[in-house]
């Protein structure tokens, strides 16, 4: 894989890729929620799929450096997904029922867990050998 900028500038720019994901994902979130009849659960998942979709194609380009889209980078990147929001869920639940920790606070430790796994598993598995983009 070519390293665009190191793994310092990756990792900065993948932060940088999830807070704008996050605000795309609250923004979805809260027109669907508030100009259509779809409802709380719909529009979580409409903010959800926008969200991560974003944050594929963003950190494929500019965070990874990825020249060209693959179905198979799309689906490895669900399976971190999934992984590193497990380790999210891990967390939290060690952090409520073995610390009992107040649960926004627990909330607010867990996020942590999701965005390294998250990082590592795209850095390693989702984009590790993509034909990188000249720079």
């Amino acid at each position: 894989m070519k390293i665009v900028g190191g793994l310092f500038d990756q990792a900065i720019r993948f932060g940088l890729v999830g807070f704008a994901n996050t605000a795309l994902t609250l923004i979805v979130i809260f027109a669907f929620q508030t100009l259509t009849p779809v409802g709380p659960y719909w529009a979580n998942v409409i903010g959800y799929g926008v969200g991560l979709l974003s944050s594929f194609l963003l950190n494929s380009r500019w965070t990874f450096g990825v020249a060209r889209w693959e179905l198979n980078r799309a689906a490895k990147f669900l399976v971190a997904f999934a992984i590193a929001y497990g380790a999210n869920l891990l967390v939290l639940h060690g952090l409520l029922t073995i610390a009992a920790t107040p649960s926004l606070l627990a909330q607010l430790i867990a996020m942590p867990a999701y965005t390294v796994v998250s990082f590592l598993l795209c850095r390693i598995f989702v984009f590790d050998g993509a034909e990188a983009l000249d720079e």
